[in-house]
């Protein structure tokens, strides 16, 4: 394995991967299909091994963009879909049923590209349905030589333990980044303790600790950080002095915010990697050219001591999405 790489299952990935998400869905304005695309394949030039994708982004646009760019040299990268949150006639529903996982399987492959995607996730849990029903779904299509292994993601200790015991699964994808700590509250210890990865989704904080974001008002109207508390009127002024100290830091050790962000998340634990997205071509390519940096001990303190739940203003969903999410939470 090379140095500094990290395991999902039996594969040995660069821990550092790329979430599809933006080139479809949900930040700014996507780019054109053609940029889309060379972002894409000079990922994979630049050494990432990982890209992560879902059924939501884009109502499946995401998944066939990654299939159309990408299929031709599946080989050389792990591949990560999810399905479990379906958008229909523009309302959001979840759904985690055994007949609903087996269908979204075939649709992923067929829209990939491809006979096999190495991990699945249920995108959020559904409470209408006992995980370990969902699970035996996820192992019929790992028995079928659909993918390599499940995963979850936004769940609890309590629903990550059922599932792993109904059948082992590869990763756990959470959010988690200096501004948002909840995977401390026990995922990350459950998944150090069964061997489950934690693949950390917005580990840049949104764009804010990799110095993206300035002022939210120029948000484009879609952006879904748009209704998110921490950007508001109320809570930005303090969650940008936040950013803007730990700009500080970075510069003190010759990297960029959000090269500093990614090596404090990868000094967490070694199950723990991260998905940061982008549509920038430059960005994708700051983000992994310094991946097996390693942050000094006392810049990772000073980190711990400026950016906490303590310290950052706002709870990061809104209060309607909040009832999906089962992760253990502050009080």
């Amino acid at each position: 394995m090379k140095p500094g790489y990290r395991a999902i299952g039996a594969h040995k990935l660069n821990p550092i991967g790329l979430g599809a998400m933006n080139l479809s869905h949900a930040y700014g304005v996507p780019p054109e299909e053609g940029e889309a695309i060379r972002l894409l394949n000079e990922a994979l030039d630049q050494g990432y091994t990982h890209l992560d994708t879902a059924q939501l982004y884009g109502a499946g646009a995401n998944e066939a963009l990654v299939g159309k760019a990408v299929s031709h040299r599946r080989d050389e990268f792990f591949l990560a879909s999810k399905v479990g949150i379906i958008i229909e006639d523009g309302k959001r529903r979840i759904d985690g049923r055994p007949e609903t996982v087996k269908k979204a399987v075939d649709v992923s492959l067929q829209r990939l590209k491809t006979d096999h995607i190495n991990l699945y996730y249920l995108h959020r849990r559904d409470f209408t349905v006992p995980i370990e029903e969902t699970v035996g779904a996820f192992k019929d299509a790992i028995d079928a030589g659909k993918i390599g292994g499940y995963g979850l993601s936004e769940v609890s200790v309590d629903t990550l333990t059922r599932a792993w015991n109904e059948h082992p699964m590869l990763a756990l994808q959470n959010e988690y980044s200096p501004w948002t700590r909840n995977v401390e509250l026990g995922v990350l210890a459950a998944c150090e303790k069964l061997g489950v990865a934690l693949v950390s989704y917005s580990p840049l904080a949104r764009g804010v600790l990799a110095n993206g974001v300035d002022d939210p008002k120029g948000f484009a109207p879609k952006d879904i950080r748009t209704n998110m508390p921490r950007f508001n009127a109320e809570n930005w002024p303090v969650n940008h002095k936040l950013a803007l100290a730990f700009n500080q830091i970075a510069a003190e050790h010759d990297v960029t915010p959000a090269q500093l962000c990614l090596a404090w998340l990868l000094s967490r634990s070694p199950v723990v990697h991260a998905i940061p997205g982008t549509s920038n071509r430059d960005h994708m390519k700051e983000n992994i050219a310094r991946w097996d940096w390693t942050i000094p001990a006392e810049a990772a303190s000073r980190i711990d001591a400026l950016i906490n739940h303590d310290t950052v203003a706002g709870h990061r969903y809104p209060e309607p999405v909040r009832p999906t999410i089962d992760t253990e939470d502050f009080d």
